[in-house]
């Protein structure tokens, strides 16, 4: 599993600046209802076609999670937003029976009315889980802790956030709004940070395959790689982060993370 150094609850390093809540509004997609988008942004939160569906084909098989999850595996997101991404790794660990670990980190945190409407498309997938995502969504912390999931958020600018972080990751799910509508979360400094919090032989997934980011990506360590994206989407960008010691295995799979499978993307 990954390697994490005693940090202090919830994984905050020092009080921080207040954070500021999303400032959304919704707009009506066919089969979705109400979806929200970012006023601050002005981006969707998830997909107008099929968010989970995106969800799965970008950080689910981008990362090639369905045969790297191992009891301990460590999940990263840079933009947990409604939550929908956690609620779908959830479920595959349950169904693998693998205890999985999940570190959010959220600028913008919606508000738990604000989560629970936009989560409403999902209920008959993850009605029950929803539920527990919501009983410990607050405004000032979000924190879950089940059997087969531990999960945090931490609350505020992912760029002095992260930095002080003390856990490492097996899969990065990298979720912010566009780069060109939120480039801050796309800064080649906090990319390297990143790979820095990654473990040998980790991994990333993000729907954009922006130049700019698939290069500060590349320059912060990661082999990556452009591939195909979901639905109308061209393309995607996945990496990994080599494992520079003679001969290692890398990774929480004690040698049996391999390499994302995109079998499933070409």
């Amino acid at each position: 599993m990954s390697p994490d150094q005693p940090h202090p609850p919830h994984g905050h390093p020092a009080a921080l600046a207040p954070v500021d809540a999303a400032d959304l509004t919704w707009r009506e997609a066919e089969g979705l209802g109400a979806v929200p988008v970012s006023a601050r942004f002005d981006d969707p939160y998830y997909s107008l076609e099929d968010g989970l569906a995106e969800t799965c084909h970008v950080f689910l098989l981008g990362n090639d999670l369905p045969t790297r999850l191992v009891p301990g595996f460590r999940v990263a997101e840079l933009g947990f937003g409604t939550g929908l991404n956690l609620l779908a790794a959830w479920d595959l660990a349950e169904r693998h029976g693998t205890a999985l670990r999940y570190t959010g980190f959220e600028a913008f945190p919606m508000r738990p009315e604000e989560a629970a409407r936009a989560l409403m498309p999902w209920t008959p997938q993850f009605g029950d889980k929803i539920t527990r995502l919501l009983d410990g969504w607050r405004e000032d912390a979000i924190t879950l802790d089940t059997p087969l999931l531990q999960a945090e958020v931490i609350l505020g600018d992912a760029r002095q956030t992260l930095p002080e972080w003390r856990g490492m990751a097996d899969a990065w799910f990298l979720d912010g709004f566009a780069p060109a509508k939120n480039p801050e979360l796309w800064e080649p400094a906090l990319l390297h940070q990143v790979a820095r919090h990654t473990v040998p032989g980790g991994s990333f997934a993000t729907y954009t395959a922006a130049g700019a980011v698939r290069r500060a990506l590349a320059e912060a360590g990661f082999a990556v790689e452009r591939v195909r994206g979901h639905g109308t989407k061209r393309h995607m960008t996945i990496g990994r982060l080599p494992v520079n010691e003679p001969g290692g295995t890398g990774g929480s799979a004690a040698g049996r993370v391999s390499p994302p499978d995109t079998s499933a993307q070409a």
